[in-house]
Order: structure tokens, then C-alpha cells, then sequence
């Protein structure tokens, strides 16, 4: 590993409308040594055509796959790739701005004990600035109890200690969606997230395409808090996560109970 490079995944799957903002985003940064690797999950659209000549000038590492594997594949992909000791994460429909790296790598360097970091976001809804609630504010140091309840680290806002990844694992390829909650809890349980306190990252939303518009996200939590009660814990740890399991069965229920009431309606 290069002690001082960081490597940056982009993920993307039929993305080719926002390649340019995310990719010339990071292309943009300054300051910092990083490499750039774009991960193309089996795209349909011109996605392949726009990153190929990137790729060949030399300003990011293409990896494609024929088929669709998934995000938490892709990130995978791309992070196994890296060749820096730090790991940064963009989705493809978000973008940073021009100093994010170099400000992050800053707060890591004067942080040594801080294994994860992450820093604030602008969010942008259908063309829109928006606030995020009270309970989207993002937290640092011990975060597990309220990450339990929430997803609090968002993949667009985050550096990582490579070393941390080889400890922890990777993402769950087995979640088609909810993998960066069983992620962040699996760090979140022994480790102390710093933050960074500035808006470096503008996150994007209501697009169709996005994973947490996908139906039976609870059903993935669920999964996680479940492999997450099966892994070590402390006392008060396990005591938490399986409450909040116990929660989230409850929601997850009532609402299978509305949508099966909703297509007997509907086939009536």
C-alpha cells in the first residue's frame, strides 16, 4: 500500500447521466495523491463509452463486469484493486467538492487513533437544497446505539483506513441493499467515527433509480441485525441490537399486513 494515496471506488451501474458530475468531481480534487477507480456493474447505457477513453488517458482504472453483480460487489471489486492505504467512497449520482480529499486526509493525518471519518453533506432533492431532519444530523465517536436505529454514515461522505477493511471485512454480497448499515454497524461496535465538520460532499435523491427506493429494505436490516447479533458483542451491544430487531420485525410485519390488505383490495 501507498501510505499517502487514496484510493477512490465509484461504483455505478446505467449511470452515464451523472458519470460526468461524479467522475470530473473527483478528477477536480487537489492537493492529495489519489487514483481513481470506476467500477461498471454490467451497464446497458453508455456508461462503457464515456469511462473507456478516461481509462486509456490514464485518469482512472476502469474495471467491468459482463453482468451485474451488485454494488456491494462492485465496491468490493474496487477496493481490492486499490493500491492506497486509504479508502474513499463516491456514488456515482453524487459528487464532491473540489477539496474533499485533501481537507479529509488532513483531519485522518491529525487523527491517527480515528480509523473512519466521514464529513457533512449538502443534500439536493429533485433539483432542490434540502435540510436533512434532526435525526440525519450526523454523529461522531461512539455511534453504534444510534446507528442501530439509523444509517448515520453515508458511503459518499466517508475516508477509510485500508487496515480497517482487512479487521472488519468488506461489503455483504449477499444484501442487495441495507449492505452499508451492516457495514458501518460492524465498525461502528469497536471502533469511534470522526467527522469532519464542514459540507464537502453534495448527496442527490429522488431519482428512481436508487437503492433506497427498492421495496423490503427492513427485510435487509433485518438480515443484518441478525448476523450482527451473531458476531462478538458486549453486554449492553447485544442488549441493544436485539431490541432494535424486535422493532424493526414489528414494522416490517405491519407493513407485509398492509400490502397484502392493499393487493386483496385491489383484487377485489
Amino acid at each position: 500500500m501507498e501510505a499517502d494515496l487514496i484510493s477512490v471506488v465509484i461504483p455505478t451501474y446505467n449511470r452515464c447521466w451523472c458519470l460526468n458530475r461524479s467522475v470530473g468531481s473527483v478528477l477536480a480534487q487537489t492537493g492529495v495523491d489519489f487514483e481513481l477507480i470506476v467500477v461498471d456493474d454490467g451497464s446497458s447505457d453508455q456508461t462503457h463509452e464515456f469511462l473507456k477513453p478516461l481509462a486509456s488517458e490514464g485518469r482512472l482504472k476502469l474495471i467491468s463486469n459482463k453482468e451485474r453483480l451488485g454494488v456491494s460487489s462492485a465496491r468490493n471489486l474496487g477496493i481490492k484493486a486499490a493500491e492506497g492505504a486509504f479508502i474513499a467512497l463516491l456514488d456515482s449520482d453524487d459528487e464532491w467538492l473540489k477539496d474533499k480529499l485533501f481537507l479529509q486526509k488532513q483531519y485522518m493525518d491529525q487523527n491517527p487513533a480515528i480509523m473512519i471519518s466521514q464529513c457533512r453533506e449538502r443534500w439536493i432533492r429533485n433539483g432542490r437544497r434540502v435540510n436533512p431532519g434532526i435525526k440525519h444530523v450526523k454523529k461522531q465517536g461512539d455511534i453504534f446505539e444510534a446507528s442501530l436505529k439509523l444509517c448515520l454514515i453515508s458511503p459518499s461522505a466517508v475516508i477509510i483506513r485500508k487496515t480497517l477493511l482487512d479487521e472488519v471485512g468488506l461489503f455483504d454480497e449477499t444484501l442487495p441493499s441495507a449492505e452499508d448499515y451492516d457495514l458501518w454497524l460492524r465498525i461502528a461496535k469497536s471502533h469511534k467515527v470522526g467527522l469532519l465538520d464542514e459540507e464537502l460532499a453534495i448527496r442527490y435523491a429522488g431519482h428512481d433509480d436508487q437503492l433506497s427506493n427498492e421495496p423490503g429494505l427492513d427485510r435487509y436490516r433485518i438480515r443484518a441485525l441478525k448476523k450482527l447479533l451473531n458476531s462478538r458483542l458486549t453486554a449492553s451491544q447485544r442488549s441493544l441490537a436485539a431490541e432494535e430487531l424486535r422493532r424493526r420485525r414489528k414494522v416490517y410485519e405491519a407493513g407485509r399486513i398492509k400490502r397484502v390488505q392493499k393487493e386483496r383490495l385491489r383484487g377485489d
